[in-house]
């Protein structure tokens, strides 16, 4: 029986990323050199061959959590593993039937298993102190429930720091009905970090300084590079703002490859998956990011991926490059690869620390190359949450003006001041902003905060990386004290009066606030939103994603929760509303209301919000095709917003799915 729709045909076109998988590449020294790259590499190998998932079938799972040790990198470490396998065994369930899952616990301390998107009774998701209280060393719970969906999820420890060393496993969820995808073949690709550090020593590191993972801070001769491109005001300027604020542009992860090694299906880099293929075949993906810090941008060089599902539910076709994963999500990506080819299946981290591949092949003696990681990411002034709509430029002479590109030499800027102080005097013959040319500027009259900068020689200052001659700012002035950036001891442009900050909010334990948040709904990410133009590859954004199937409730919201973010990245503190989880109230719905949810990021960090119990209905421009999901990826300085329908009583989990940001960014949610 034919399906609700066909997956279209994938053409390759010559702006297509090169494909050079008919290549022989045999997976030994040339591929080594390849690893090379990797950041940190590993010294050995875990294993001679390719690991695949191990998979449990039916209605009725035996399932035993022990220790086991592990060796990814070279050196054994003590793992937490579900019947001896890391991952734990992949769970094939159909929709409508009841599953019993006999868990039995043979640590030496409490575990747990939480259904990750399951729609199941509370006292069967598996959140100690919520719906249960947890397996005591040699119990076993037995879980019960009747599935109500299809799709592809997974399940992982919700004690301790289980899920980061090993406790996670995949589901894929038959449909009861004709399935809508059509594909011939089909893999689950599971993306994982592992440390042979224990997590507790990780934590306790983070907790004492928050970027000790990070090696690839600014160093003496990044600052001289950055004073040969830019001039040394500005850089100056700028080392000051980000000092002063005790933040760091390039604070991407908390946790990176310095000691996680990444792995797909539990194989590590230097090892890789894979899986084959038949001539004709269309092969069906299923990524989920089981890991426990990471977020993971993914791309098949010389392959489009058709996404037509996102967190289990069956969405519109997209049809796309890479895509960018957060921890917990998962999507379905349909393929078409050619016969007597090899293709990389590549997922990088989002700080470029490390990666992790696989190889999709028709024949076993063929393999892929290792693509380069993509450029490191840099955070900016719009990751801040900062606006400059409010900015009065009265009087200006607009005719040749550009931010980031246009004409503006002839400027008369003698009086400009950037946060009101005092720059007489200073020889800026060669200070830039960006790079740009503002050769000829008079800049005797232009003020930025209020300060004097008279007496400044601007011949060669530029903003942005544009050339600003023939402007006159005779009455420009930005009145930065609207958007106030916490603890920034700068200030941010504009307004935004949809963003309330509540006096919680306000203390040492946010160093940051964002006033002017921008939405996260067409943003493809830190690192990835020139990759359209500089490689020619789409990338997926939410904005893109529309369910497949109709609204399920078109109920206004009769209410809005706003909820921001919030941290102290210098200390480590994590919170919702700046109130830690030990602190906070429970969330309180009423049962069968729908309400709006307005999730915004204070912080400079990505964070995956994951709620329990109940779908998460993104709001992306299309009220009839509202795609439902159970995590979602909040950008930073950014706020996105969604829909719930509070359809299942009891006490549920709602949180930050990242690891260790989990102890304060978590909320309780009483549906009454």
């Amino acid at each position: 029986m034919k399906s609700q729709y066909m997956i279209k045909p994938i053409i390759q076109t010559p702006d297509s990323e090169p494909n050079n998988s008919r290549r022989r590449f045999v997976f030994g020294a040339s591929a080594m050199l390849a690893l090379m790259s990797i950041p940190f590499p590993k010294n050995a190998f875990a294993n001679a061959l390719s690991q695949s998932l191990s998979q449990l079938s039916g209605k009725v799972f035996d399932l035993s959590i022990d220790y086991k040790m592990v060796n990814f990198t070279g050196k054994s470490a003590r793992a937490t593993v579900v019947n001896q396998l890391l991952p734990a065994p992949l769970l094939r369930w159909k929709e409508g039937e009841t599953i019993t899952l006999r868990v039995k616990n043979n640590l030496d301390h409490d575990s747990s298993i939480h259904w990750h998107g399951i729609i199941l009774p509370t006292e069967m998701d598996g959140v100690p102190g919520f719906s249960f209280d947890g397996i005591k060393p040699g119990e076993t719970f037995e879980y019960q429930f009747t599935v109500q969906q299809s799709g592809t999820y997974w399940y992982h420890s919700h004690s301790g720091y289980q899920e980061q060393t090993g406790l996670f496993g995949a589901i894929v969820i038959d449909p009861a009905t004709p399935d809508p995808v059509i594909y011939d073949r089909d893999y689950v690709i599971m993306l994982s970090d592992w440390s042979d550090e224990a997590p507790e020593n990780i934590y306790a590191k983070l907790k004492k300084q928050a970027d000790y993972y990070n090696y690839r801070e600014r160093t003496v001769m990044d600052f001289f590079s950055d004073v040969d491109k830019n001039g040394l005001a500005n850089t100056w300027n700028a080392r000051s703002m980000w000092n002063n604020a005790r933040m760091s542009d390039r604070d991407i992860s908390d946790v990176t490859g310095s000691t996680y090694t990444y792995l797909m299906n539990g194989n590590p880099p230097q090892q890789g998956w894979q899986g084959l293929f038949e001539q004709g075949e269309k092969v069906r993906l299923r990524f989920i990011n089981s890991s426990a810090m990471t977020i993971f941008d993914v791309r098949i060089p010389g392959l489009k991926m058709t996404v037509v599902a996102s967190d289990g539910q069956n969405i519109q076709p997209v049809s796309v490059d890479e895509f960018r994963i957060g921890v917990a999500e998962t999507y379905d990506v349909v393929i078409e690869p050619e016969v007597d080819n090899a293709y990389c299946i590549f997922a990088q981290s989002i700080d470029r620390t490390g990666f992790t591949v696989g190889n999709l092949t028709s024949d076993p003696s063929l393999h892929s190359p290792i693509p380069p990681m993509d450029p490191r990411p840099v955070l900016g002034h719009s990751d801040m949450g900062m606006d400059m709509s409010d900015m009065d430029m009265s009087g200006m002479d607009h005719s040749k003006m550009a931010m980031g590109g246009g004409d503006m030499s002839g400027m008369d800027h003698s009086k400009m001041a950037m946060g009101g102080g005092d720059m007489s005097g200073m020889d800026h013959s060669k200070m830039a902003m960006g790079g740009g040319d503002m050769s000829g500027m008079d800049h005797s009259k232009m003020a930025m905060g209020g300060g004097d900068m008279s007496g400044m020689d601007h011949s060669k200052m530029a903003m942005g990386g544009g050339d600003m001659s023939g402007m006159e700012h005779s009455k420009m002035a930005m009145d930065a004290a609207k958007a106030t950036v916490s603890g920034l001891g700068l200030a941010g442009f504009g307004s935004n009066n949809e963003i309330k900050h509540i006096d919680t909010e306000f203390g040492p334990q946010v160093d940051m606030r964002a006033d002017a948040p921008k939405s996260g709904l067409h943003d493809p990410g830190i690192g990835l939103r020139d990759h359209q133009q500089q490689f020619n590859r789409k990338v997926l954004t939410y904005g893109d994603i529309k369910g497949l199937h109709p609204t399920y409730d078109t109920r206004q919201p009769s209410r809005e929760i706003q909820l921001h973010l919030t941290g102290n990245m210098n200390r480590y503190m994590w919170s919702v509303n700046g109130v830690k989880f030990m602190d906070a109230a429970p969330l309180e719905f009423e049962y069968g209301e729908r309400l709006r949810i307005t999730l915004v990021n204070d912080t400079m960090m990505t964070h995956p919000m994951h709620l329990h119990g109940m779908w998460s209905e993104l709001e992306t421009g299309d009220p009839d095709f509202i795609p439902r999901k159970h995590t979602v990826l909040v950008q930073p300085g950014s706020k996105i917003s969604y829909l719930v329908t509070a359809d299942a009583k009891g006490q549920w989990a709602y949180h930050c799915h990242l690891l260790f940001h989990m102890p304060g960014m978590f909320r309780k949610v009483v549906v009454k």
